[in-house]
């Protein structure tokens, strides 16, 4: 397999990390742009961009010439019932898993035109099929992610595939709240037919593939890593 230039968008820590080391594995350039360089120290073919990609410009000029994948890996997990959710609130997570995305697609898109097959990967959530209390918010976001990302499957065919993971509850640092206890832990595990919550591993994997030329026939799909949450009722 030829090097490949792989683009992660918050790459520095938990999912996006993942991928980035499954990537520098099989000896790809990668590029990673997140605010801080995190977990990312002492990795051998990584450059690291420092930039918030809700507030900073994000510049074709500082990416690489070419981009042969691209995932997209910011999210939030901001869980409050209806009489608690906040217009501002709701706005900054939009900023953040939706309009990030298409700012960060549209600086990579001249890169990602310029090599004969792309893939890019955004990350949705489990709470967009099912009707989960106090997602309100998040849910909302990520539903518009899956939107983008649909919409863009067909603008960009036959170049560049566009997917979609929705996860559900993973043990990254983002959830730790969620997560910070063996009764929370348990508590959460009996909620999926799989009975455990999900790893980083198991979502980057499923990234991985789709950004690799084994998922080449596959597009404009959300593909549900959530141990079986979305369609097994155990």
């Amino acid at each position: 397999m030829s090097q490949r230039n792989v683009l992660i968008i918050g790459g520095s820590h938990g999912i996006g990390l993942g991928i980035v080391r499954r990537c520098v594995e099989q000896g790809d350039q990668v590029t990673v742009i997140s605010r801080t360089e995190g977990e990312l120290v002492g990795l051998s073919g990584v450059m690291h961009i420092a930039a918030d990609v809700v507030n900073d410009e994000i510049s074709s000029a500082d990416l690489p010439d070419t981009i042969d994948a691209m995932a997209y890996c910011p999210g939030s997990i901001h869980l409050t019932p209806l009489r608690g959710v906040k217009a501002d609130a709701m706005l900054e997570d939009f900023k953040l898993n939706a309009l990030g995305a298409v700012k960060c697609i549209q600086a990579a898109l001249p890169a990602l035109k310029s090599v004969e097959t792309a893939s890019i990967v955004l990350f949705s959530t489990v709470a967009v099929t099912q009707g989960l209390p106090m997602h309100v918010a998040v849910a909302a976001a990520k539903g518009a992610v899956e939107g983008i990302a649909k919409s863009l499957a067909a603008e960009l065919a036959p170049k560049i595939r566009v997917n979609c993971v929705a996860p559900a509850l993973t043990d990254t640092p983002l959830a730790a709240r969620l997560l910070s206890n063996d009764q929370k832990r348990a508590a959460m595990a009996e909620m999926y037919p799989l009975k455990r919550i999900g790893t980083v591993d198991d979502i980057a994997e499923a990234a991985f593939f789709l950004l690799s030329d084994k998922a080449s026939w596959i597009t404009g799909q959300v593909i549900g890593v959530d141990g079986g949450m979305s369609s097994v009722r155990a």
